[in-house]
């Protein structure tokens, strides 16, 4: 399938974004090696598609996402929105490690560390990366709304709450938008973030629409990847009985695919597009790539409608999944309900 011409368009706190982003994490870590010469050229590209919103965080490769981010957002400073994250610590002791830190003092301190990496003065969505329980949430949510009212900070963004920590930070300041991870295999948002979100007239940003490339069929068990660093191997959903069970669910997407001649990559984006219609709330997912080629299969999915009979052959997927979408769901809004 080919795209011409733009995106559409929609509000995302008060900032006008394409219907669909770009997720970066890849260009620097978690999925084996990366061709930085392609990946700055798929940023490039993304931008002529009319892809606006550009997703980073601190933790990615240890600031080095943001480092290989600062030249590509200064030079398109004007029509880039910026998004980042702030909130878990790694330990260059042991690679291994992952802590929360929603504490005044590391929101300051990593926000200052942000802004140095990208070279930029605002940044224009700011998220809480993860959620620590041991933290009021209207702590680090008044801090955020500090680095606002400072021009730090254009709009603040919340990752992987549950619909009560979303309504109780956004009695502090307006949160523009939640991300957390939303597919045909990961649904469990949809039991309060999703009609928090709605109610609040707040944007979702889903990550990993494409469950991490399982969705399209580029793999069929993490064990195989060539990369021994890549985090999916970690996954229990995506390793041993559990994805030979997964990979046999991808049947009537891969049949859908076929009927309209499309691929199954393009249906399951189709799918999480469709969740604005039917949830009633911007969705803006953010599919990660490093290619080009890759880039405007994506893209081409943001305006491709789906029949209620189509929808309806994907409705069972998500129910019959097998393992957790992280061995350590604590870090998930879903661990937390």
């Amino acid at each position: 399938m080919t795209t011409s011409g733009t995106l559409p368009t929609t509000a995302l706190g008060g900032i006008e974004v394409g219907v669909q982003g770009l997720g970066c994490m890849g260009m620097s870590e978690f999925y084996g090696s990366s061709d930085l010469t392609e990946s700055r050229a798929t940023l490039e590209r993304a931008l002529e598609l009319g892809v606006t919103l550009f997703d980073t965080a601190d933790v990615y490769g240890s600031g080095h996402n943001e480092e290989f981010f600062a030249d590509f957002v200064r030079a398109n400073r004007e029509r880039v929105v910026l998004a980042t994250k702030f909130g878990i610590r790694r330990d260059p002791a042991d690679p291994a490690f992952r802590g929360i830190d929603n504490s005044p003092e590391y929101i300051r301190s990593s926000v200052r560390g942000s802004l140095r990496r990208l070279g930029i003065d605002t940044i224009d969505l700011y998220y809480m990366h993860r959620r620590d329980p041991a933290v009021p949430i209207e702590e680090s949510v008044g801090v955020l709304a500090e680095l606002v009212e400072a021009g730090l900070v254009r709009a603040i963004g919340l990752s992987e709450v549950t619909g009560d920590e979303l309504r109780a930070a956004h009695a502090v300041h307006p949160i523009a938008a939640v991300q957390s991870e939303w597919s045909l295999f990961s649904r469990d948002v949809e039991r309060t973030a999703v009609p928090a979100a709605a109610e609040l007239g707040v944007t979702f940003v889903p990550y990993s629409p494409l469950g991490r490339g399982f969705l399209t069929g580029s793999f069929a068990d993490a064990g195989a990847l060539p990369d021994a660093e890549d985090f999916r191997r970690a996954m229990p959903r995506f390793s041993g009985e559990n994805a030979a069970h997964n990979a046999a669910l991808l049947a009537p997407i891969r049949e859908l695919a076929e009927q309209r001649g499309i691929t199954p990559a393009q249906v399951a984006l189709a799918w999480v597009h469709s969740r604005a219609e039917a949830h009633g709330l911007p969705v803006v997912p953010i599919p990660g790539t490093r290619s080009r080629t890759r880039l405007a299969e994506n893209v081409a999915a943001a305006v491709l409608p789906l029949s209620a009979a189509e929808l309806a052959a994907l409705e069972p997927v998500a129910a019959q999944v097998a393992g957790a979408r992280y061995a350590d769901m604590s870090f998930t809004s879903a661990g937390r309900e």
